[in-house]
């Protein structure tokens, strides 16, 4: 009797309460007894504290333009839990997953009973099913987002060709560290022997350690500004952001982004270079219409990302410090002078405090602080110390938009912003509304 899908789904994250444990020794255990697909699968690597996510997307497009078939793992998902692992930006078919589930199943059951290599977790599992199921569909490249850190996580069994580190900021600190040179040494476990590593727009005192590291492993670094750059121009008169790109073959002038936010220039400046850089490593003959087609077509969802003109709705998972720092940023330059209503609700792990610290002093804004339905989402009285004339309270977040959508007049923005699983809940409802 097969499984549904359901039943796959639920098996998977029955793995969840092992937790996130860092180390590669189960995970590696596991590929061994599915024939190390690790090591057929041809793959680019990706870390960084923010921006993996659209950096993979923008080069997944990119290399689509070529015809190419690229698997994607991702994480968290938004929509559909299918979505962590993709080709083509297509999430794995149900049927598909079941046929895996039933294949590990008994495996790890198995390893179950071993204790050095009992307890694979969820992240562990899935590392494995996706790389299985790219070697089984044969992608041309597989990009893989580090789930967390780097040296230690379950994806830093692939044999890259290229890896690349986005950003570093303070987030998972009670794993990773607590200044930005642990985070970062973490980050940088990732560069592999002779494997080119681009880096994208990272503080000094983080980039130190990612060089040492590069020089250690004699792997050439591409740095943000110095081996190829981004110029900022301005907004899109739509949505987005336009830009020139520089590098090795020269430059490409009004690159467009249909993601918003000065940020998501350096995240697709990184995927640019990795897109070069991979191109050469295969002596594919690219046009610089590849790039802009490429780039056109990458949607992210939750990352400022516009569902409604009017009222302007905004979904934003900016779920860490470093995150909502950008966010402001944004708001400040591209909403300057309007009326914004902030809906938030983060993790209880997270430094909420400062996040909504941040938040508050945007100009013109009214936040709205909430919980909503996951095990670690925050406890409204953790939050109780910020209400003032422009801080309130919501009990259910459900009423928080409702308020919000009651209040706002045709100039006003409304943002949803915090953790990506509480903005996943928000977007389902307003996409049925």
């Amino acid at each position: 009797m097969s499984l549904t899908i359901d039943e796959a789904i639920e098996w998977i994250h029955s793995r969840l309460p092992f937790g996130s444990r860092p180390g590669l020794d189960r995970v590696e255990a596991l590929l061994k007894r599915v024939e190390n697909p690790e090591e057929k699968v041809p793959t680019i690597h990706i870390a960084g504290t923010n921006g993996k996510g659209s950096t993979v997307t923008y080069l997944r497009c990119m290399l689509e333009e070529l015809g190419l078939k690229v698997g994607t793992f991702t994480s968290p998902y938004i929509e559909h839990f299918n979505e962590r692992i993709a080709i083509n930006g297509h999430g794995i078919a149900d049927h598909r997953i079941i046929q895996y589930v039933e294949k590990y199943q008994p495996i790890i059951k198995e390893m179950d009973q071993e204790s050095s290599i009992a307890g694979i977790t969820e992240f562990e599992t899935l590392t494995a099913m996706a790389l299985d199921y790219f070697l089984d569909e044969q992608v041309d490249i597989a990009i893989v987002e580090v789930g967390l850190g780097g040296l230690l996580d379950s994806t830093n069994v692939v044999k890259p060709m290229l890896t690349a580190i986005t950003t570093i900021g303070k987030d998972h600190t009670e794993i990773l560290g607590d200044t930005l040179e642990k985070i970062a040494f973490q980050k940088a476990g990732i560069i592999k022997e002779k494997i080119p590593v681009v880096t994208g727009n990272i503080e000094e005192e983080a980039f130190v350690v990612i060089e040492a590291e590069a020089r250690k492993k004699h792997s050439r670094i591409y740095r943000y500004n110095q081996e190829y750059k981004a110029e900022y121009l301005h907004p899109d008169k739509k949505w987005g952001e336009i830009f020139h790109f520089y590098g090795d073959a020269g430059k490409l002038p009004n690159l467009k982004i249909p993601l918003l936010g000065r940020h998501q220039v350096e995240n697709a400046a990184v995927a640019i270079q990795l897109f070069y850089l991979y191109c050469q490593s295969q002596q594919i003959n690219f046009k610089d219409r590849d790039v802009y087609q490429g780039l056109t077509q990458a949607q992210w969802p939750a990352r400022m990302e516009k569902i409604s003109d009017e009222p302007l709705i905004i979904l934003d998972g900016a779920h860490n410090d470093h995150a909502v720092r950008r966010l402001a940023e944004n708001l400040k330059k591209e909403f300057a002078g309007q009326q914004i209503h902030i809906l938030f609700s983060s993790l209880s792990t997270k430094n909420v405090d400062q996040m909504i610290g941040l938040l508050k002093k945007v100009p013109n804004v009214h936040l709205y602080l909430t919980t909503f339905d996951y095990p670690r989402a925050i406890d409204l009285t953790k939050m109780e110390h910020f209400e003032d004339e422009n801080t309130e309270i919501v009990s259910l977040w459900q009423f928080g938009l409702g308020e919000i959508l009651e209040k706002m007049s045709s100039d006003d923005l409304m943002l949803v912003t915090g953790s990506l699983y509480f903005v996943s809940q928000v977007r389902e409802l307003l996409l049925n509304i």
